[in-house]
């Protein structure tokens, strides 16, 4: 498990939001924005630099907007050349409103780069700190293959040969839908939800052995892949031991912990003869039933005990 260090280009967003170009000269490219956070300056417009977080994204809407309109030219010069000097990833214009040219000279002078977009502030401000959030949350690469079985996200683990993509073959068999095979990238959008996808380069490829490299996307169609999913449930697939004592109730739920957040896992012991795809679909619906506030092995327990009673 190798979590890494995680960073976007400011040319990925504005490749992705759709942003015009005001400073093409700067490369931003090789610029990157570091936190989900953005600002909208308007203390800082009026000259309040005190606790100023210069890493964030600085957005201009309206009220700043205005703001700079009616400012002494004098003043505003002031302003620019302290704001301008910091380093700041980017700033972006909302509205259609764009740089006046005192304002972008000193952007190009500090390398700055200057976007913008014709949306209202506070949607384009949503749309970029979801987008943001998700390419800067915390991220982990594990081996694994993840399935989108009956829209639970079940990831597949073990040892390499245990079987988890001949087990991911006959999921989508089955219809259901592949997320990654073989490396599996998770990111923590939240305490409570954790992501996963597919390195673009492996993305919706299957390798069997004995077979070769097989895509998924191309023989069983676009229905049968998925970009990313939520990672509800874990299936730890192990070597059958005899001898071992393996759960036969299921009455208190596992887990296994990944960037801080619990996820239920189940640990299935692996043998000939055993379908795994079916077990995996089972696991998926008993766990998706347990959600809805129905525990079969609870259930069973209680017939038992109720006629224990009344024996």
């Amino acid at each position: 498990m190798d979590e890494e260090k995680v960073r976007v280009s400011v040319e990925k967003v504005r490749e992705v939001m759709k942003l015009e170009n005001f400073t093409p000269e700067i490369d931003i490219v090789d610029r990157y924005i570091e936190k989900p956070d953005v600002n909208r300056p308007a203390l800082q417009l009026n000259g309040y630099f005190e606790h100023f977080d210069a890493s964030r994204v600085q957005i201009i809407g309206t009220v700043e907007y205005t703001f700079l309109q009616h400012m002494d030219v004098k003043k505003k010069e002031e302003i620019f050349k302290e704001f301008l000097s910091l380093d700041i990833p980017c700033i972006i214009f909302c509205r259609g409103f764009e740089p006046i040219e005192l304002f972008k000279e000193l952007a190009l002078k500090n390398g700055i780069p200057l976007l913008g977009t014709q949306k209202e502030t506070s949607a384009f401000l949503a749309e970029l700190i979801y987008m943001l959030s998700y390419e800067l949350a915390p991220c982990v690469s594990i081996h694994g293959v993840l399935v989108d079985v009956y829209g639970e996200g079940v990831l597949i683990t073990g040892e390499s040969g245990i079987g988890k993509s001949e087990a991911a073959l006959e999921l989508i068999r089955r219809g259901h839908r592949l997320v990654t095979d073989d490396v599996v990238e998770i990111r923590k959008i939240n305490d409570h939800l954790l992501i996963g996808t597919s390195p673009e380069v492996t993305r919706y490829f299957i390798e069997l052995r004995g077979i070769g490299i097989i895509d998924v996307k191309t023989m069983f169609g676009v229905e049968s892949v998925k970009e990313k999913q939520e990672i509800d449930l874990v299936i730890k697939l192990e070597e059958w031991e005899k001898g071992k004592e393996y759960d036969r109730m299921g009455l208190e739920s596992e887990y296994t912990e990944i960037l801080g957040n619990k996820i239920v896992c189940q640990s299935i012991p692996v043998r000939p003869g055993r379908n795994l795809a079916v077990i995996c679909e089972s696991a998926s619906i008993n766990y998706r039933t347990k959600k809805m506030g129905y525990n079969a092995a609870q259930e069973l327990y209680n017939r038992i005990q109720a006629n224990s009673f009344r024996n």
